[in-house]
């Protein structure tokens, strides 16, 4: 095969798992829904904060990305953050923690 031929499929492979991860819209209006609601409770309605950390795009920008999506998947353990596996895959913690950290729905 021509390297021409090759590039296109390399970069589908490319971007491939970034689909793979991304909810279905009716799950991510759910995922919205949650973070608005279940989170907020402790976040803040508005996520500026409240018993838990802000979770605006300026107060996560120095954090891991991964470490943030584990702390919403796994809980902390011994605060009040609870796990939330039971609610969501791990793929779906991390486009939360995606959405959080660039601007998140309404």
């Amino acid at each position: 095969m021509s390297p021409n031929k090759l590039l296109p499929l390399l970069v589908l492979l490319a971007v491939a798992p970034a689909w793979a991860s991304e909810p279905a819209p009716a799950r991510q209006k759910e995922l919205v829904h949650l973070v608005r609601q279940d989170c907020g409770s402790c976040h803040g309605m508005t996520l500026q904060g409240g018993l838990g950390p802000s979770l605006l795009p300026a107060d996560l920008r120095d954090k891991p990305a991964e470490g943030l999506a584990a702390t919403i998947y796994y809980g902390r353990p011994g605060t009040p953050m609870p796990p939330w596996k039971q609610f969501m895959s791990e793929a779906e913690a991390q486009w939360i923690v995606d959405k959080l950290m660039s601007e998140f729905p309404q």
